[in-house]
């Protein structure tokens, strides 16, 4: 079975046309999250919906460390955003004052940085 139309697989059901790959409209979806991000994703969920409850408001920090966590798994892939929460959780302790520590942005990689024009 054909299509009559070649260039209705790049329109939407409203027939509306679809955005090209690599377009500004893919630098505003969020990043694909990979198998090993889902995985570290799922015991933090865990924690969240069970545990916390339980053990009620401690952090110290602004946002709490499991949304960090999740946060930064979710922005910066599954080694980074482990790292980021373990030096996060690493931080909570008595004599670490706490207060607002968001994720640190994704760094921008550029063609023009890297060539020295």
């Amino acid at each position: 079975m054909t299509n009559a139309d070649p260039e209705a697989r790049d329109r939407d059901a409203g027939g509306a046309a679809l955005p090209s790959p690599g377009t500004a409209a893919d630098a505003t979806r969020p990043p694909e999250v990979s198998t090993a991000a889902r995985l570290l994703i799922a015991p933090i969920r865990f924690y969240r919906a069970f545990i916390s409850p339980l053990l009620g408001p401690r952090c110290r920090f602004e946002p709490s460390c499991s949304a960090y966590g999740l946060e930064a798994i979710a922005v910066h892939g599954a080694l980074r955003g482990l790292w980021l929460t373990a030096r996060r959780i690493g931080r909570c302790h008595p004599f670490h004052p706490g207060g607002y520590d968001p994720v640190p942005p994704r760094p921008v990689r550029s063609h023009d940085e890297t060539q020295g024009s």
